[in-house]
C-alpha cells in the first residue's frame, strides 16, 4: 500500500510539473529563449547631451547592443564680461555604442560600458570691445581703439579624448524579456572625455593708451599677447578637473520583431 501511495504521489508531481511548463509559454523563463537579433527597439528622449535617439537589438538573454545619438544647439547674445560683449552658441553633437548587460533579464537594472565614437560638444563665442572703452585680460587693463575696436573669439571643447570610454547604469529595457512593447528607460553615468580644451584669441583690432593715442595692432602688442596666453592657462587650470562629461537621460522606447 505504501509503495502504491509513493508511486502515485511521484506521478502526480510529474504531471503538475509538466502542466506548469506547458501552460505558461509567455512566462519569464520562456522569454529568456529570445533568439539573438530577433527584435529591435527605438527610443526617443532627452539627455544632458541633447535630444536623444537610440536603437537597440538583443544579443542574448542578458545583452543588448545599443546605438545612441544626440544633437542640440542653443545661442545666446549680449554676455558682458571683462569689458567684452560676447555672443555664443552651445553645440552638442555626439554618437556612441553601448553594450547593455542585464544581470536579471526580466528586470530593468543594467550596466552599460560603451564608446562615444563621435563627439563635437563645444561652446563657441565671438565678442567685441566697445570703441574707446577698456577691457581686462589677465587682470591687466587695455583700451580699445575708437576707429578699430578689439574683437575676440573663444572656444571650449568637451572632446579632448575622442573616441571616449563611457560607463552608465540605469533602469529599463528597450527589448523587453517579458513580452512588453513599450518601455521608459532611465540612464545615468559618465563619458571619460578628458579635460576641456580652451582657446581665446584677439584676431583683430587695436589697443591704445588711456587717452586713445599711440594705438597698435593687438597682434603686435607683446604684453597683450603674453596676457592672452596667461589667461588661457588660467581657464585651463579652472577646467582641468572636468575630465568626465555627465550622462543623464530618460525617454520612451518601443520594440518590435525583425525576424
Amino acid at each position: 500500500m505504501r509503495r502504491f501511495v509513493a508511486i502515485s504521489l511521484f506521478a502526480l508531481g510529474v504531471t503538475i510539473t509538466t502542466l506548469a511548463q506547458t501552460s505558461t509559454p509567455n512566462s519569464p523563463t520562456s522569454s529568456h529563449s529570445l533568439a539573438p537579433f530577433s527584435r529591435a527597439g527605438l527610443e526617443g528622449g532627452v539627455s544632458l547631451m541633447g535630444i536623444n535617439l537610440q536603437a537597440a537589438t538583443d544579443v542574448d538573454r542578458h545583452l543588448n547592443l545599443r546605438l545612441n545619438g544626440n544633437v542640440f544647439g542653443y545661442s545666446v547674445n549680449n554676455i558682458n564680461t571683462n569689458g567684452f560683449t560676447f555672443g555664443g552658441k552651445l553645440s552638442l553633437a555626439s554618437m556612441g555604442v553601448d553594450l547593455d548587460y542585464y544581470p536579471f533579464p526580466t528586470h530593468g537594472l543594467r550596466l552599460s560600458p560603451g564608446l562615444l565614437l563621435y563627439n563635437q560638444n563645444s561652446v563657441n563665442a565671438t565678442g567685441t570691445v566697445g570703441a574707446g572703452t577698456s577691457f581686462t585680460v589677465n587682470n591687466n587693463n587695455y583700451y580699445s581703439s575708437a576707429s578699430n575696436p578689439v574683437q575676440a573669439t573663444a572656444t571650449i571643447g568637451f572632446h579632448a579624448t575622442n573616441p571616449a570610454f563611457t560607463l552608465t547604469t540605469g533602469w529599463g529595457n528597450i527589448i523587453s524579456r517579458t513580452g512588453g512593447h513599450v518601455s521608459f528607460p532611465f540612464e545615468i553615468g559618465v563619458a571619460f572625455t578628458g579635460a576641456p580644451t580652451v582657446n581665446f584669441t584677439l584676431p583683430q583690432g587695436q589697443v591704445c593708451d588711456y587717452t586713445g593715442a599711440n594705438c597698435v595692432n593687438v597682434s603686435t602688442d607683446q604684453q597683450l599677447q603674453s596676457d592672452v596666453q596667461a589667461q588661457i592657462a588660467k581657464y585651463k587650470n579652472d577646467l582641468n578637473a572636468l575630465t568626465v562629461y555627465p550622462i543623464l537621460s530618460f525617454g520612451i522606447g518601443f520594440n518590435f520583431p525583425i525576424r
